[in-house]
């Protein structure tokens, strides 16, 4: 295949900043999933997820959605990620850093998996704007990023990266042997500039899909998709190098799950508990770092609900995205929670909600 052909996934995408009724909701092709969620200072929701085609593949593009009324309703896509040719723009992750500014996160690659692809990002630097306005993006890594970054205290933002293994999805096109790991990107500039600054090999691991938490002894976790659960390394040196792998324990259907520590100082785990497959999807909390979860909230106990991400505002609401039946209802969804709902194990409090659609493709 001629190197131009591959390489077009090495070119920036140009943003559709208002896009057409070709990306509205009853337009769309038989598959969507894979969310991510935001809040910004000022209080408005964004979601990201993408669709396009019948599966994963080169028809493939993101969208960005938002609700100023505290997810009740939420816009048509106020932005498109859709890159010409065979290149598809996937997996997107949103963040807003401690700036203020949101990070719009996806992987671009040429056909369905190309064995290099590529984490790029673009930012709005004023998220709470009537009209949003976005950098132009840049190219971060080799890779995918399906998770938020995390800060430490050391004021260090790190990107979970990886490129999937060959056993995941085996390429003829770019193989790097050496990168694939399920890596760290590290930023100590704000953004400004990105370094590689470790990897984890963690045994059974598949599509990598990685969380980083910094534990009270100062020591980095990193939990990673298995195909038995989520399996775990800790880093005692900053990210840098990282110890034998283990597994948690804790099961799940080989899904991506979602950790987060909570203003409170606990840990939040949203993850598949006591079901068959991907369903029963829980939010979990965690008052020892990790070591138990003894309070349990049930978020949505059907089938072919996954993918969860989420955040906790400044008054503590927490919200959790997720999809549910890609290739069938086609619904992107979200909870509204507190802490006192988990502990209690049911949804109590004035203003939380359960299996609220974000977005329903189909006529």
């Amino acid at each position: 295949m001629p190197a131009v052909d591959k390489d077009q996934s090495l070119v920036p995408v140009a943003l559709d900043r208002q896009p057409g009724p070709q990306y509205d909701a009853s337009h769309r092709g038989p598959f969507q999933g894979i969310p991510g969620l935001e809040k910004t200072r000022g209080g408005r929701l964004l979601c990201t997820f993408y669709a396009g085609g019948s599966d994963e593949g080169p028809d493939n593009y993101v969208l960005l959605l938002r609700s100023d009324d505290d997810g009740h309703h939420w816009s048509r896509p106020i932005l498109a990620v859709d890159p010409p040719g065979k290149v598809r723009a996937f997996d997107p992750v949103l963040w807003i850093d401690p700036l203020g500014r949101l990070w719009l996160f996806w992987a671009q690659s040429y056909t369905k998996f190309d064995g290099r692809v590529g984490v790029w990002f673009t930012i709005c630097s004023n998220p709470d704007a009537d009209d949003l306005q976005w950098t132009e993006p840049r190219r971060m890594a080799n890779g995918i990023m399906m998770n938020k970054p995390t800060m430490t205290s050391a004021g260090h933002w790190l990107f979970p990266t990886a490129v999937w293994a060959e056993h995941v999805y085996a390429t003829e096109l770019n193989k790097l042997p050496q990168e694939q790991y399920s890596n760290v990107i590290c930023s100590q500039d704000q953004g400004e500039t990105f370094a590689f600054l470790g990897s984890a090999d963690v045994k059974d691991r598949w599509f990598d899909e990685h969380m980083l938490v910094e534990r009270r002894d100062g020591r980095l976790w990193m939990l990673v998709r298995c195909f038995n659960g989520i399996g775990q390394a800790f880093s005692a040196d900053g990210g840098r190098t990282w110890s034998r792998s283990s597994d948690t324990g804790w099961g799940g259907p080989n899904s991506r799950f979602f950790i987060r520590r909570l203003q409170s100082g606990c840990l939040l785990l949203v993850n598949h508990v006591g079901g068959r497959g991907r369903s029963h999807l829980t939010a979990l909390l965690s008052e020892d770092d990790g070591d138990t979860w003894p309070h349990k909230l049930l978020l949505d106990e059907r089938d072919q609900v996954s993918y969860p991400d989420g955040v906790q505002d400044n008054e503590g609401a927490v919200y959790v995205v997720y999809d549910r039946e890609r290739y069938g209802a086609r619904e992107i969804l979200h909870a509204k929670f507190f802490e006192t709902d988990i502990r209690a194990g049911r949804f109590q409090e004035a203003g939380s909600r359960e299996k609220a659609v974000i977005d329903k493709a189909g006529p």
